[in-house]
C-alpha cells in the first residue's frame, strides 16, 4: 500500500497535467472516406473534432500535432527535449539571430455563395462551423476577405450603384447578400473569435455604367482616365462601403485595389472584372483612392495593390511603387496562388521584397479545384492538402505574411457560383443531411492559423543535408517556437530538431504529413 500509493498519486498528477497541457475539449475525427486518398472529418450541430485551446508545457518537453494521408488530424503528441544530440541523419537548426517578416494572419472569404452555404445549415450546425474557424477551441482564423458586391461565387449579377449616371453614388446601397447573411454571419464570426477580425475588401467589377464595355463581365475598364470623374466615382465607391458596413459595427483592416486585374483585360473573360494596367492602378492610387480613403473617416484603412498572380511581379510593383505620389499610400501587396507552379517564389516574390521591403507580401487568394484537369469538390483528397501546405511554406519563406483561401464553404458541387466556376474548399457542406465536411485543407490551414499568431516572427532554420522536408520556423509573441514541417515524399523521414536554447528533439516525419512542433525556451 505503501509503495502503490504515490504512484497512483503521481500517475493521478501526470495525466491531470498532460489533460491541461496537451488540449482542452479535443475531439476525435468522425472519418469518412470518399474515395479521394484520405479521409474528411464529418460534423454536425452537436459534435465537431476540435484541438481546442492548448498551452505549452513548461522548459525541456515539447508538443508535437500530425496529420497525414494515413488519417491523423492534428494528433496531438508530447515528448521531451533532450540534451544531447540523438545522432539522426538530419538535423534541423534553428537560427533565432536570423530575423525575417512578422505574420498577420490567416483566414479565408466571405463569399455570396460561403454565406449561402453556412445558411443553408441549422442554427447549431452554422454555429458549429463559424467555431471550427475563429474561436479558441477552432482554427483561430483572424482574416476574412469581403468580396464588395457580386463576383462569380455569387448567384447574380449586382453592385451597389446599379443607377445609371449616379456619379454622387446617391442611389449606393448594400445588397440583401449583405445585410440578411454576410453582415451576420460576420458579426457572430468576431463574436466567437477573441480578437478583432482582420476584414480585407475587394471589388470584382464597378458598375456597368462606368466601365468602357458598358458590362460587369468581359474586357473592360473605367471610362476616362485616373483624376476624371469615373476613377473619382469608383474610389467613392470605396469609401461608401466603408460608411455601410460601419453601421453593422464591422470595421475593415485593409481594402486590395481591385481583384486580378488582368483578368478585365482578357478579352471574353467570363464573369465579373475590372481591367487595370499597373500604370492605370498607380495613377487611380496617386490621384483618386489614395487622396479619397486619406480625406474620409477610415484612413487607417491599408491599401493593397495587385491582388492577382505572382507571375505579374516583380514589374507590377515596380510600376506602381517606384512612384512615390502613389507609393506614399500603399501598405502592401496582394498576392493569389494561381499559376505559382510556373513562377519561382524567389524571382517574384523575393524580388519583390527585396526591391521594396517597406511593403508587405500578403496570399489574399487560393483554392484548390480551380484546374480545368482537376476540377470542382474532391472529398478527402490529401494531395490537395499537400498542395496547400507547400505553398503556404513557400511563401512564408519568401517573406509573406499572412494567406487567404477563397470560399470558407461551398456545397458538394462546388458552388454556388452563377458562371459554373465550380472549385473546391475546406468545408463542405451537405445541407440535406445538416452536416459539413472538414477537409483535408482545413488541416492544412490549421497547421499554420492556429500556431502562428499575429506578430510570430520567421527566423533562420539550417538543414544539415539534402532533404524532401519542407519547413518553416517562428519565434512567438511569447517567445515560444513554432516549426512546421511538409514531407511530400512516399517515405518515412527521421530527424531531430536543435534549438540552441533548449537542446535537441528527436521526430519522424510520417509518408504524407504535415506535422507542427512547439516548445518554450524560458
Amino acid at each position: 500500500m505503501v509503495v502503490s500509493l504515490p504512484s497512483a498519486v503521481l500517475l493521478a498528477l501526470v495525466f491531470l497535467t498532460t489533460q491541461v497541457t496537451l488540449c482542452t475539449g479535443s475531439n476525435k475525427c468522425v472519418a469518412r472516406d470518399f474515395g479521394h486518398g484520405s479521409v474528411v472529418c464529418e460534423c454536425n450541430s452537436s459534435y465537431c473534432d476540435s484541438m481546442g485551446s492548448f498551452t505549452l508545457p513548461p522548459l525541456g518537453q515539447y508538443l508535437s500535432y500530425l496529420s497525414s494521408r494515413a488519417g491523423s488530424r492534428l494528433e496531438a503528441g508530447q515528448g521531451r527535449v533532450q540534451v544531447n544530440s540523438t545522432g539522426a541523419g538530419l538535423r534541423l537548426t534553428i537560427v533565432p539571430y536570423q530575423k525575417y517578416q512578422k505574420i498577420r494572419g490567416f483566414g479565408g472569404a466571405m463569399t455570396d455563395a460561403a454565406a449561402i452555404n453556412i445558411m443553408s445549415l441549422s442554427a447549431g450546425t452554422q454555429d458549429q462551423l463559424l467555431r471550427q474557424y475563429f474561436s479558441t477551441e477552432g482554427i483561430g482564423y483572424s482574416v476574412v476577405r469581403v468580396p464588395m458586391a457580386s463576383c462569380d461565387f455569387s448567384t447574380r449579377l449586382y453592385t451597389y450603384a446599379d443607377t445609371d449616371g449616379d456619379y454622387n453614388l446617391d442611389n449606393f446601397t448594400l445588397a440583401p447578400e449583405d445585410i440578411q447573411m454576410k453582415i451576420p454571419l460576420l458579426q457572430r464570426a468576431q463574436a466567437f473569435s477573441p480578437h478583432p477580425l482582420s476584414l480585407l475588401a475587394s471589388a470584382w467589377s464597378a458598375p456597368a455604367w462606368m466601365k468602357t464595355n458598358g458590362a460587369l463581365i468581359g474586357k473592360g475598364s473605367l471610362k476616362g482616365q485616373p483624376g476624371g470623374k469615373d476613377y473619382k466615382t469608383w474610389a467613392h465607391y470605396y469609401i461608401r462601403f466603408f460608411e455601410e458596413y460601419a453601421k453593422y459595427n464591422l470595421t475593415f483592416w485593409a481594402l486590395t485595389t481591385g481583384n486580378e486585374p488582368s483578368a478585365g483585360q482578357m478579352t471574353n473573360y467570363s464573369f465579373q472584372a475590372l481591367g487595370f494596367t499597373p500604370e492605370e492602378q498607380r495613377d487611380w492610387v496617386a490621384l483618386d483612392l489614395g487622396p479619397a480613403l486619406h480625406a474620409s473617416s477610415y484612413p487607417h484603412i491599408h491599401i493593397l495593390i495587385l491582388d492577382d498572380n505572382r507571375l505579374l511581379l516583380p514589374h507590377w510593383a515596380k510600376v506602381v511603387l517606384n512612384d512615390v505620389h502613389a507609393g506614399k499610400y500603399i501598405h502592401g501587396v496582394a498576392v493569389h496562388w494561381y499559376m505559382d507552379s510556373l513562377v519561382p517564389a524567389e524571382i517574384s516574390l523575393g524580388v519583390t521584397h527585396h526591391l521594396y521591403p517597406e511593403y508587405y507580401l500578403f496570399g489574399t487568394e487560393a483554392c484548390a479545384g480551380w484546374r480545368p484537369l482537376d476540377r470542382g469538390v474532391k472529398l478527402g483528397s490529401w494531395n490537395r492538402a499537400e498542395q496547400y501546405a507547400h505553398d503556404i511554406l513557400q511563401d512564408l519563406n519568401h517573406y509573406v505574411v499572412g494567406w487567404t483561401d477563397w470560399n470558407l464553404a461551398l456545397d458538394r458541387t462546388g458552388g454556388p457560383n452563377w458562371v459554373k466556376n465550380f472549385v473546391d474548399s475546406p468545408v463542405i457542406v451537405d445541407a440535406q443531411r445538416d452536416v459539413f465536411y472538414k477537409q483535408p485543407t482545413f488541416y492544412s490551414m490549421a497547421h499554420f492559423s492556429k500556431f502562428l499568431w499575429e506578430g510570430s516572427q520567421r527566423v533562420g532554420v539550417s538543414a544539415s543535408g539534402e532533404t524532401d522536408l519542407e519547413f518553416s520556423a517562428f519565434i512567438r509573441p511569447d517567445g515560444s517556437v513554432v516549426l512546421i514541417i511538409l514531407n511530400r515524399s512516399s517515405s518515412e523521414i527521421p530527424f531531430e530538431v536543435w534549438d540552441p536554447a533548449v537542446g535537441h528533439i528527436a521526430c519522424t516525419a510520417p509518408a504524407h504529413s504535415l506535422l507542427t512542433l512547439a516548445w518554450n525556451t524560458h
